[in-house]
């Protein structure tokens, strides 16, 4: 399975449109070579390097596994956002204090639906999927203010 864009390329730099220091919105993100026994998709962004730990960005889950492109400024139809560590269901962009980090943008393939409500945050949805990966991949973005 791959995860990609078309706005950055894997260990470069997101441009500023999809930060907070510009729309805010999502990165559109391709994702290929899905696992044909796969039930529904995960889709987990996050910033290893905030000051606090690991910063989630956007966790959405329940994706269509037939879904091929997750378009610009746009949740998946039909799948479930969970809440960031904005306290928001919805996509949040890099915002880091200093430095350059490195953003995650994580597909994971699922044997299975997840019943679980828009209050999940990470470690819940973590737990929940942790026995029925089938395959995951993992681009990465930079950004620094």
């Amino acid at each position: 399975m791959k995860i990609a864009s078309s706005a950055f390329e894997n260990k470069q730099m997101i441009p500023q449109k999809y930060t907070c220091d510009g729309e805010n919105i999502n990165p559109p993100l391709q994702i290929t070579e899905v696992p044909s026994n796969t039930q529904s998709l995960v889709l987990i962004v996050d910033d290893p390097d905030a000051p606090s730990g690991d910063w989630v960005h956007w966790l959405v889950w329940n994706i269509n596994p037939e879904t091929k492109l997750i378009t610009e400024n746009e949740s998946p139809q039909g799948a479930i956002q969970g809440t960031n560590d904005f306290g928001k269901q919805n996509y949040g962009g890099p915002c880091p204090p200093s430095g350059i980090h490195h953003y995650q943008f994580k597909i994971y393939a699922l044997d299975t639906t997840l019943n679980l409500p828009s209050s999940s945050r990470k470690k819940g949805l973590e737990t929940a999927m942790a026995n029925h990966i089938l395959d995951k991949d993992m681009l990465i973005g930079l950004y620094q203010r």
